[in-house]
């Protein structure tokens, strides 16, 4: 397996050219698309995305260590079937609609100015994740563990209290209307 460390891909369309198979540390990407690419079995270390296509990426066992995702098109990525070990992500205004996390450990993971439509959160522990001026418009949460995470800038969501853990959870006064649409409760003024 081939080893590629510190180096800068920029404006690499690997849906036509196809991606290496190896290990990649400390290396940057820039405007490259990767979009339907078969990504199975890579493993990204320390790695930054910056300007990236993933539509429809296939990730079998990728590994996602300590990797940021910078204004990105995630769109129906599947990280559910990512490597779990080690997995450390973090997004900065992204475009990840109806992409999966489904069981993912995303303990602390970090979603800034991201549109995270009909996202799957189900079953994912995102305990100390941040969500700052995130859309969660139509997202799943169910059986997720959201304690200490924070919501307070984040619009959108709609999750169900009793079907996830939430201590310790914050939002915003505004924000607690997302947590009484699945009751069908109305508040008005």
């Amino acid at each position: 397996m081939e080893s590629f460390y510190d180096l800068t891909f920029e404006g690499v369309n690997y849906s036509m050219e196809g991606f290496p198979e190896g290990e990649f540390e400390s290396c940057t990407f820039k405007n490259c698309i990767f979009s339907e690419v078969n990504l199975s079995h890579r493993t990204f270390m320390e790695c930054e995305f910056h300007d990236c296509d993933f539509t429809g990426v296939k990730l079998g066992d990728t590994a996602f260590k300590d990797v940021k995702f910078v204004e990105s098109k995630l769109l129906g990525v599947d990280f559910s079937s990512c490597n779990p070990f080690l997995l450390e992500m973090g997004f900065d205004r992204c475009v990840m609609n109806l992409t999966s996390f489904y069981q993912l450990n995303l303990k602390g993971t970090f979603f800034s100015n991201c549109s995270l439509e009909e996202v799957d959160f189900v079953e994912t522990n995102l305990t100390e994740a941040r969500f700052v001026d995130c859309n969660l418009a139509l997202a799943q949460f169910d059986q997720t563990n959201l304690e200490k995470a924070d919501f307070r800038t984040s619009i959108n969501f709609s999750i169900n209290p009793l079907n996830n853990r939430m201590a310790k959870a914050i939002f915003s006064r505004e924000g607690l209307i997302g947590l009484l649409d699945p009751f069908d409760i109305k508040v008005e003024g």
